[in-house]
């Protein structure tokens, strides 16, 4: 490699990637340097708010890392995760072929999938699963994430944990030194000789759907709660970033992957096919010999402090109530299943699996509901705690990365595909996948997913659940306090929630965002009941 091919792999520009509005002229720019990326603490680039002034502004920062990896490393032309700048500057579409392929060109900064979530999920420290055939550069993104937070790539390498049908506990975890078992008189005194991995902050399993069941369980533990056990020595981890490869996307391989380990990770990415048209790079990589994961420069390197920072701000970028009301509507359409049982809390998906009976079936049976309008009736499970946790965690980041103080409806249904493609499983025998243009969402878990969320939005907007929503006025007077409450007041409130109930009860469909907020109402309701009894208890 010349000289000046090694500058060029290094090189991290002094533009802004994503100028903001303090920022200098943007015109100024040319096309080199708006695609590779600028160096740390340019003043006026977006998000240099969000941390202390001392500090470089690491959402600039998160920002080079991403446009030096999806330029000088993980070639992905595949620009998926799309943004519009709005009516002034409206997306421009093509139809394409027989089947008339919509190709959209985004009137704002795109991503690709593929290097943004890896990233995302180093800022969060969350858990990210890579699927995709052999040779797409799973491994290699990983490992990039590795020397992101600092350690050489020889120690990123050999830390990597590598799945095959002989792992055991000890391989993974560490073994006790032989001395002590000899001499030790209770497991207590056994020293346990760790491997080094549990320690980095950045985690490596490859092809984890090749690891045996029970070593399995023992990883679900430390990747879950982050503390390993071994002859009753325990070994706290520390926060992470975990990353996982696996070659296909049904969690098969030579084992099943365990049901409670799939459930942990937070988040999908498909490795999408090479684009031919950049062969010519992959030519170039190798006459000069290069490997990108050795030639990171160190302008977007994260040492220990600042990844904690990192961290701390992601978490601190605010969901503001209207983007936090539309996941909420969303969310509360997946779950209800009004024949799953005769008690009004117990009518969900949840209790028919419980009982061992398929959704679908009592979904069919349920003849009064509009199949193709009502998004619940496309899945046959709802949304876990946990998953709207990490679709929270990853909007923030999603925020964070674009610069912005708070997550937009944008941010939100960016992340959203990913964060819920393997925690929402579709009912591919519902009415709406009969539909002969809808037919490719039985393979596209992602477009099905965002298709579901827009549906949602357009239906919150058109209830205009913004302007009237009786349900949270009933809601926040309730979170707002009993003290001081008089029994006319408490009357008055009680009945008001028996007006609203009385209202749904012959011209309301039982939809899942009506189920929820009659269950709010009972709250609600409980909360009064409960007070006007110690009011008349305590003689107020």
């Amino acid at each position: 490699m010349t000289p000046a091919e090694q500058q060029d792999l290094d090189h991290v520009s002094s533009a802004p990637t994503r100028p903001g509005p303090a920022a200098t002229n943007p015109f100024d720019l040319d096309v080199a340097d708006l695609f590779r990326t600028p160096v740390s603490g340019v003043p006026g680039t977006a998000g240099t708010s969000h941390g202390s002034t001392t500090f470089a502004p690491l959402d600039e920062k998160l920002r080079q890392a991403y446009f030096w990896v999806v330029n000088h490393a993980i070639i992905s032309p595949h620009y998926d995760v799309e943004f519009s700048a709005g009516p002034t500057a409206p997306d421009v579409s093509f139809r394409l072929g027989d089947s008339r392929a919509r190709l959209n060109l985004p009137s704002d900064q795109s991503y690709s999938s593929f290097v943004l979530l890896p990233l995302l999920t180093f800022a969060v420290r969350g858990r990210c699963l890579m699927v995709g055939g052999p040779g797409r550069g799973k491994t290699a993104s990983a490992v990039l994430m590795g020397v992101l937070a600092g350690y050489p790539v020889r120690d990123v390498r050999r830390a990597m944990q590598h799945g095959h049908p002989q792992l055991t506990v000890s391989d993974l975890f560490g073994t006790p030194l032989p001395k002590d078992l000899v001499q030790a008189d209770s497991l207590a005194d056994v020293d346990v000789a760790w491997r080094a991995w549990l320690g980095m902050r950045v985690k490596i399993v490859d092809e984890y759907n090749r690891i045996p069941t029970r070593t399995q369980s023992a990883l679900l533990t430390v990747l879950a709660d982050g503390y390993v056990e071994v002859y009753d020595q325990v070994y706290e981890t520390g926060a992470a970033a975990w990353y996982l490869t696996a070659n296909d996307d049904a969690g098969g391989g030579t084992y099943q992957v365990v049901d409670a380990l799939r459930d942990r990770i937070d988040v999908v990415v498909h490795a999408l096919p090479f684009n031919n048209r950049f062969l010519g790079d992959l030519v170039a990589r190798a006459e000069r010999g290069v490997r990108p994961e050795e030639n990171v420069p160190p302008e977007i390197v994260f040492d220990a402090d600042e990844h904690d920072r990192l961290h701390r701000d992601v978490l601190a970028v605010r969901i503001p109530v209207p983007v936090r009301r539309r996941l909420e509507f969303f969310a509360s359409q997946l779950e209800v299943l009004e024949r799953a049982a005769w008690q009004f809390e117990y009518r969900t998906k949840d209790t028919a699996k419980l009982a061992g009976i398929d959704p679908h079936l009592l979904a069919a049976a349920d003849t009064g509901r509009d199949r193709l309008g009502d998004i619940g009736a496309q899945t046959l499970n709802g949304l876990s705690v946990r998953a709207l946790q990490s679709l929270i965690s990853y909007a923030k980041a999603m925020a964070f990365f674009r610069g912005n103080a708070e997550v937009d409806l944008a941010d939100l249904r960016a992340v959203l595909p990913f964060v819920l493609h393997d925690k929402l499983v579709p009912d591919l025998q519902s009415a709406p996948f009969d539909d002969e243009e809808r037919e490719p969402l039985r393979a596209d878990r992602v477009s099905w997913i965002r298709d579901l969320f827009d549906t949602a939005c357009q239906q919150y907007d058109a209830a205009g659940l913004d302007q009237d929503d009786p349900v949270a006025e009933i809601l926040s007077a309730v979170e707002a306090g009993l003290e001081g409450l008089g029994e006319a007041e408490v009357l008055r409130r009680t009945a008001q929630i028996e007006g609203l109930l009385s209202l749904w009860q012959d011209a309301v469909k039982l939809h899942g965002n009506v189920y929820e907020d009659a269950l709010v109402l009972k709250y609600a309701h409980q909360r009064y009941t409960n007070y006007l009894a110690w009011l008349r208890w305590s003689g107020q």
